[in-house]
């Protein structure tokens, strides 16, 4: 493993300066501070200033009628130590929004549309930026963050890490990995492989919605849960596969809830079960996808118990009737009816 890259310190460019001083070549200094010889030839090229830049009592004079050290070009480490971290300062930072142009822009669209709709339709209107541009300028700042994250499609007030946390391990009886998860189900090429997950109602309630997700479809199922004990949720997801045909219910992929953990109960059905990695919701996309448009309808907060079967049933086949552009514009619901019929037709889609 290489050596890990820290910046030069006051120390280190002390160093420069006197190895400057006495007249030292680039690479003699760098062996002194035991870094590569582009480190310090790129720092001394930053560093170099005019001592009459540094006094303002020179600045009324032309520069051609004075004489002395004050106009000769050198390193000092002061200087060059104050200069990097001003810079510092400034490093990622989202200088696109110094545009006032391109902030009433945005905002005006929040809400509305997603940061990935402004930046793709941006350049028709005379802007250039990009939808992550966008995440990063809205969650620069709390005071940001508290105005904007709100009309995000997922409005965390922190940005969540893509790839979630480390991994710890699970107490989940017989619990196997995603990462076991064979490719026919990765690469969505297989129907009937599902994603599931519990929807909360009110925390005092301690009741939910679970739903369900065929991958390659997108598909979704959803049942009132009264309570979230593990046997209950293994026996809602019994209940929900057991009326399908066997190739439409293949294998399912949860996370490391507590809810889950008589997932094996699905055995009755001879559907494997996988686990996602803690913390790391992207590895059910489809799933949190389809959760977010229920959310629509049923936002949170709201008492899951006066919801009835009937108002859910409702809700889900809107949403499994709205058409999809990865589906080629087909709806879920046809294409799940489809693939019910001839479950061994290849389907194109676009992961």
């Amino acid at each position: 493993m290489g050596q890990v890259y820290r910046h030069l310190s006051l120390e280190d460019r002390i160093v420069i300066d006197k190895g400057r001083e006495d007249g030292l070549s680039m690479r003699a200094i760098a062996r002194q501070l035991q870094r590569s010889a582009s480190t310090v030839s790129r720092e001394i090229r930053r560093g170099l200033w005019l001592p009459i830049n540094e006094n303002a009592s020179y600045r009324p004079y032309k520069t051609t009628k004075l004489t002395g050290p004050w106009l000769d070009r050198r390193y000092a480490a002061g200087p060059a130590h104050r200069r990097a971290i001003k810079r510092a300062a400034r490093s990622h930072q989202p200088r696109l929004f110094t545009d006032d142009g391109l902030v009433v822009y945005v905002t005006n669209h929040l809400g509305n549309w997603t940061p990935e709709m402004i930046a793709g339709r941006a350049p028709r209107d005379g802007f250039k930026v990009s939808h992550e541009s966008i995440y990063k300028w809205i969650y620069s700042t709390k005071a940001n963050a508290a105005e904007y994250a709100q009309y995000l499609p997922r409005g965390h007030k922190k940005r969540r890490h893509k790839h979630g946390r480390r991994v710890h391990s699970s107490h989940i009886p017989y619990r196997a990995s995603i990462m076991d998860r064979p490719q026919q189900v990765n690469d969505r090429s297989q129907f009937g492989h599902w994603e599931g997950d519990t929807v909360l109602g009110v925390k005092a309630d301690k009741d939910g919605i679970h739903t369900e997700v065929e991958r390659q479809t997108r598909y979704l199922m959803a049942a009132k849960v009264p309570d979230l004990t593990s046997q209950t949720t293994a026996e809602t997801q019994l209940s929900m596969f057991s009326v399908l045909p066997p190739e439409a219910a293949r294998s399912t992929t949860l996370d490391n809830g507590t809810e889950n953990h008589r997932a094996h109960l699905l055995d009755q059905l001879a559907m494997p079960v996988w686990f996602a990695d803690p913390y790391s919701s992207w590895q059910r996309g489809s799933n949190e996808n389809r959760n977010g448009a229920l959310r629509l309808f049923l936002p949170k907060g709201t008492p899951i118990n006066t919801i009835t079967d009937n108002d859910l049933a409702d809700i889900v086949t809107a949403i499994n009737n709205r058409p999809m552009k990865l589906l080629d514009w087909d709806t879920p619901a046809e294409r799940f009816q489809q693939l019910c019929w001839e479950p061994h037709t290849n389907v194109a889609l676009q992961i």
